[in-house]
């Protein structure tokens, strides 16, 4: 090889020995007569080829961040499905405690109590389910969603024949072990549970349209009960309405429910924000729970209670069934904002927005005595506690873990029972001592400035909850 063939190849080798696909050795060894012009087609060759290697490397940098930058959501048209069938078992479920604010006065007349045991019967339904719900949410967990729906419609059937038969224990007890604890507590928190893990965008408004089931059965069942009881009296309505929701809850359940779906995206408020979506600490969570006591109160009282005010008012009852159907229709229509509402802003600012609109329509309660005033405050107060629970069930979702849901939810959901019971059962306490539920719908406004205090302190520390 000459010298300048030598120094070419030396050149080449300095310059190009890290580019793949380049032998200079062998084209050197080729070379004729003209070694540099070669040298220059050799560097082009290199540079095309460091060129090439650079594309593809960007190319496959992108192709392997890409998914990590934008995670695939979960939501399909089979979420939108499993969240209408949810609805359709909540809004049958939740006609069962339903039934003995709506009799109230013919239980209490019949049974000779007084009318906070019926409202106790209503209330004891409440608390066990909350009580339940720490048990099936883990429950459901382990063994599926269908077999714990079904299980709690058998015992929500078995506990309103029960309680239609006897006196007031087995009003209470039917109540409170059948209809709460293994009824509701297999239903209504595993439900939502359920529903949450099949969104990852869209979770506040599915939340709120599944828990909106409540206010369906308010507006639907409420003038169905009023009927039966005036046809066949309550302890018939009683029975025919329990064989009816357990056998259209067994239906639903074993025909619609399916596993939910894996993975997903954290919480829209906490991604547009740029936050971890576990943030909460123990401190916050007992927070939750008391502002959850708090709210829910002074939200069982008029729903309890409303049919009775009517009649004292000399409102009929068919009117004061009608007024219900109205406060917890407006509930339904209002809450699908809430829903838009949570998912735009993050749930503790939508709490603090409903939870004022709630005791502003208390304080209407107070003040009210006539027919149209009175539907008018339903339907404000309708309006402001129908946001209430799909944002917290946000809030709690984008500050812990979605693996501690299975009992964060149900002991959150527990406290939030114990409040509506005590507002149910206090309710009609305060009436039986004053002879007014004008001072019980008073205190319940306390009880709600006191949430709308610890919501703000929570949502200063954690802004995009």
């Amino acid at each position: 090889m000459s010298r300048v063939h030598a120094i070419a190849l030396a050149a080449l080798r300095f310059t190009y020995a890290p580019v793949e696909g380049l032998d200079c050795a062998s084209h050197i060894a080729r070379l004729p007569l003209e070694p540099l012009s070669y040298v220059a087609r050799c560097r082009n060759r290199a540079g095309e080829l460091e060129r090439s290697a650079s594309t593809v490397a960007i190319t496959t940098a992108h192709e392997a961040i890409s998914p990590a930058a934008t995670p695939q959501s979960i939501e399909t048209n089979a979420s939108w499905v499993a969240a209408t069938v949810a609805l359709s078992i909540l809004t049958f479920y939740h006609g069962a405690p339903l039934l003995a604010p709506v009799a109230l006065k013919p239980i209490a007349a019949e049974l000779g109590t007084s009318r906070s045991v019926p409202a106790l019967a209503n209330s004891l339904a409440w608390l066990g389910s909350g009580a339940g719900a720490i048990a099936f949410g883990w429950i459901a967990e382990r063994v599926g969603i269908v077999p714990t729906v079904v299980f709690g419609a058998v015992m929500i059937g078995v506990g309103l024949a029960w309680a239609a038969t006897g006196g007031a224990p087995e009003l209470l007890l039917g109540h409170f072990l059948l209809v709460g604890v293994l009824g509701g507590g297999a239903i209504n928190v595993p439900l939502i549970i359920y529903i949450s893990r099949w969104f990852d965008r869209h979770r506040g408004s599915a939340v709120a349209l599944v828990s909106s089931g409540q206010y369906i059965a308010g507006a639907l069942w409420p003038p169905c009960i009023a009927f039966g009881i005036a046809e066949i009296g309550w302890r018939a309505t009683m029975v025919v309405f329990g064989i009816a929701t357990a056998i259209a809850i067994l239906l639903a359940a074993l025909v619609w429910l399916r596993p939910p779906p894996a993975g997903g995206l954290p919480a829209a408020s906490a991604v547009k924000a740029g936050t971890s979506a576990v943030a909460g600490s123990q401190t916050t969570f007992v927070l939750l729970c008391v502002a959850g006591f708090l709210c829910c109160t002074p939200m069982a009282m008029p729903p309890g209670h409303l049919v009775a005010l009517c009649s004292d008012l000399g409102i009929s009852a068919a009117q004061g069934a009608l007024m219900l159907s109205v406060l917890l229709g407006s509930a339904f229509f209002s809450r699908l904002f809430w829903g838009w509402l949570t998912d735009r802003v993050g749930g503790l600012y939508t709490i603090l927005a409903a939870s004022t609109c709630q005791a502003a329509a208390l304080v209407g309660f107070v003040f009210t005595q006539d027919e149209a005033g009175l539907f008018a405050v339903s339907a404000a107060f309708g309006l402001g506690f129908s946001g209430l629970i799909p944002a917290y069930v946000v809030a709690l979702r984008a500050l812990f873990p979605v693996e501690e849901a299975a009992w964060r939810m149900p002991v959150w959901f527990f406290t939030n029972i114990i409040g509506m019971a005590l507002g149910g059962w206090l309710a009609g306490y305060v009436y039986d001592q004053l002879g007014s539920y004008g001072p019980a719908f008073a205190l319940g406004v306390v009880f709600n400035i006191a949430n709308i205090a610890v919501i703000a302190a929570i949502a200063r520390k954690h802004p995009y909850a």
